[in-house]
C-alpha cells in the first residue's frame, strides 16, 4: 500500500510540473508575439491631413537681368561684356539694390554649317545678375539698367518680406491644424468613437510661391526704344503661403 501511495504522489507531481511548464511556454509565446507586433497594429489609429493658406501683399521685386554680346573673337566679346556689365553693376550699386550677385557668366563659340562642314563664325557671351528692390522702384531701375547696357531681362518675381512670410506661415499652419482636427472630429463622431491621443504630428511647409513677371524680347525692345518715356509699370500683387499638417490619432 505504501508503495502504491508513493507512486500516486510521484505521478501527481509529474502532472503538476507538466501543466506548469505548459503554462510557462504559453506565456512566453504570448510575450514574443506582443514584442514582434508593431504598436500601430495594437492601437486603433486615424490619420488625417489638413491644408492652410494665407495671402500677403508682396513688396519686394527680384529682378534677373544681364548683358549679352556677339563678336568675331572671344576676346572681343569678353571685353564688350565686361565693359557693359561694369556699367550696369555700377548703376545698380548707386541705387542701393539688395542682394546683388552674379548668377552666370557664359562664353560660347558660334558655328554655321556649310557643305556639311562646321565653320566657326564667332562667339557669344553673357553675364547675368540678380538683385532685389522695392516694387515701386523696380520698373524705373529696369529701364535705367537697359540704358546702362543691359540687353537681356530674364524676368521679375515678387515676394514679401521675411517677417511677413514668417507671420503668414504661422497662420497657415494654424489653419491646416484646425482643418485636420475638424476632419478627425467629423469621422469619429459619425462612428461614435472618442478621440484619445495624438501620437504623431507631421508638418510640411510648402515653399512660398514667387509671382513671376516675364519680359520677352519684344517688351525689351519696346523699352529700349522708349527709354525716356514713363517707367515700366511693375505691379507685385499677392503671394500665397501654404502649409500642411498630418495628425495620427488614437481612438
Amino acid at each position: 500500500m505504501k508503495t502504491q501511495r508513493s507512486l500516486s504522489i510521484f505521478l501527481s507531481a509529474l502532472a503538476f510540473l507538466g501543466t506548469t511548464s505548459t503554462l510557462t511556454n504559453a506565456v512566453q509565446a504570448q510575450d514574443q508575439i506582443a514584442q514582434s507586433t508593431p504598436i500601430s497594429r495594437m492601437l486603433r489609429t486615424l490619420t488625417v491631413s489638413g491644408r492652410g493658406t494665407e495671402s500677403i501683399q508682396t513688396t519686394i521685386a527680384q529682378v534677373r537681368l544681364g548683358v549679352e554680346a556677339q563678336g568675331k573673337t572671344a576676346g572681343e566679346v569678353q571685353a564688350a561684356i565686361a565693359k557693359r556689365s561694369n556699367a550696369v553693376v555700377t548703376f545698380l550699386k548707386s541705387r542701393n539694390v539688395e542682394k546683388l550677385e552674379t548668377t552666370g557668366i557664359n562664353l560660347n563659340p558660334v558655328y554655321s554649317y556649310e557643305n556639311n562642314k562646321q565653320v566657326l563664325t564667332g562667339y557669344s557671351g553673357s553675364n547675368m545678375v540678380v538683385f532685389r528692390t522695392n516694387n515701386n522702384a523696380a520698373g524705373e531701375i529696369v529701364d535705367q539698367s537697359v540704358r546702362s547696357g543691359a540687353s537681356r531681362i530674364d524676368g521679375i518675381s515678387f515676394i514679401a518680406t521675411d517677417e511677413a512670410i514668417a507671420a503668414a506661415q504661422k497662420i497657415a499652419l494654424r489653419r491646416a491644424t484646425q482643418e485636420a482636427q475638424a476632419q478627425a472630429n467629423a469621422v469619429l463622431n459619425v462612428l461614435n468613437f472618442t478621440q484619445k491621443d495624438i501620437i504623431s504630428i507631421q508638418v510640411n511647409n510648402a515653399v512660398p510661391r514667387l509671382r513671376p513677371m516675364e519680359m520677352n524680347d519684344s517688351m525689351l525692345q519696346a523699352r529700349s526704344s522708349k527709354i525716356m518715356a514713363d517707367p515700366t509699370p511693375v505691379l507685385g500683387g499677392e503671394q500665397t503661403i501654404e502649409a500642411s499638417v498630418t495628425l495620427e490619432i488614437t481612438y
